[in-house]
């Protein structure tokens, strides 16, 4: 019973791809040798397409409603019933607001630019394994494919920002792409420790390598010195890839209005906002598999409930944590931003990638722990403690009008 639960959609396609092909041979029809493979294919992609923007729909109410509890704001809690009438507002509005189109813009490059952006962060969903026998494509170089279709939102923004002829808009381009560019360092390097450690690049089996209980914890990366630093790293590199606060500064209203999409409306600025929350998805998705055990129970006592219900429930805790940060944190300044990627970030997963060369080579024991603890604690303290306590900013002092 509690297999079949586990595998109840890996079921399902199998029954109905047998039940197509039962069909034509029932009809006496035979297909090209292309077509099964190909309903096989759109079988594994359709669910993806249905199941995130559903679940992109259900974030953006709790993420309102949790961000109106947290600073105290009316709309998302209290217009209509339990709120909703907020929502809906803001979802018509979306799809009937006018598309407004500079007229010296670009026309083709601007309509083209939202699309690009939400068609790149549909495809990396195909090599993310959601459970057990359940991952639309089992690269063996799934990891490289992520990193490198995900790249293509940095050429899209900077499409939204040139296409548009405004100024604003080009330079909120040229922020977004010096801040995905400085954070992608981190965010690849952090996850390089995961591969020196497993030697692989497939993300199912770095799942599975995962799958061990040894201990009274299970043996995910994220309990390990390097793995809990890398972890860290990852998710504060993927929160600055997303441009979402503390590091929303090509969306600064208060300096370039609205950044990159600022001549967008309609429904094509919807597609920025779908766009944003899928690749949140994704990103949330990659640091399960490659740090969190991917869809592995925590405890072998807790193997009977279903490796995709794991997977997700993982994914709603890490949507939570991005909710909480961005309700929390006040949006750091360009030379901030900047300084971390470059002067903290970088230097410190260099350091993580040799304590995790460390452990793997050091043998199982408490050496292990010893050598590559120490090691991540004190490059912390040593290149943390001088960015956060820089002498050329002084005391803050505020001035009012007479």
């Amino acid at each position: 019973m509690t297999d079949s639960l586990d595998q109840i959609f890996v079921t399902l396609k199998h029954w109905l791809l047998s039940g197509l092909d039962d069909l034509l041979k029932w009809l006496e029809v035979a297909p090209p040798g292309w077509s099964m493979p190909l309903v096989s294919i759109v079988l594994s992609l359709a669910p993806i397409l249905m199941v995130f923007p559903a679940l992109f729909a259900i974030t953006t109410v709790l993420e309102r409603k949790g961000l109106g509890r947290i600073q105290n704001r009316y709309g998302p809690n209290r217009v209509g019933p339990f709120g909703f009438l907020q929502f809906a507002a803001d979802g018509i509005k979306a799809l009937i607001k006018e598309d407004l189109v500079p007229r010296a813009a670009d026309k083709v490059v601007h309509f083209i630019a939202p699309v690009i952006l939400v068609i790149t962060a549909f495809t990396v969903y195909a090599v993310l394994p959601f459970g057990r026998n359940m991952v639309a494509a089992d690269l063996d170089a799934g990891l490289l494919f992520f990193f490198a279709v995900g790249a293509a939102s940095e050429l899209a923004v900077f499409m939204a920002g040139w296409s548009s002829r405004n100024k604003y808009a080009l330079l909120g381009a040229m922020r977004a792409i010096a801040q995905m560019v400085s954070y992608e360092i981190p965010l690849i390097l952090s996850s390089v420790a995961v591969v020196m450690i497993t030697g692989t690049l497939s993300l199912t089996k770095i799942v599975e390598a995962q799958s061990t209980h040894a201990g009274l914890l299970p043996d995910w990366f994220v309990f390990t010195p390097w793995g809990f630093m890398g972890f860290t790293l990852f998710m504060i590199a993927a929160n600055a890839e997303l441009n979402r606060s503390p590091f929303d500064l090509p969306e600064g209203e208060s300096e370039i209005i609205a950044g990159y999409f600022i001549e967008y409306s309609g429904f094509k600025f919807a597609l920025f906002f779908l766009s944003e929350y899928l690749s949140m998805f994704a990103l949330s998705g990659l640091g399960i598999t490659l740090f969190l055990g991917g869809w592995n129970a925590p405890f072998a006592a807790l193997d009977f409930i279903p490796s995709w219900a794991w997977f997700f429930a993982k994914l709603l805790a890490l949507i939570f944590l991005f909710i909480w940060t961005r309700g929390t944190l006040p949006r750091l300044r360009q030379d901030q931003l900047m300084n971390l990627a470059w002067k903290f970030m970088i230097p410190m997963v260099l350091v993580n990638l040799v304590a995790a060369a460390l452990w793997h080579f050091t043998g199982p024991g408490w050496m292990r722990w010893l050598t590559s603890g120490a090691l991540v604690v004190g490059a912390y303290m040593l290149l943390g403690k001088p960015q956060f306590e820089s002498k050329d900013i002084g005391k803050r002092t505020y001035r009012f009008a007479d």
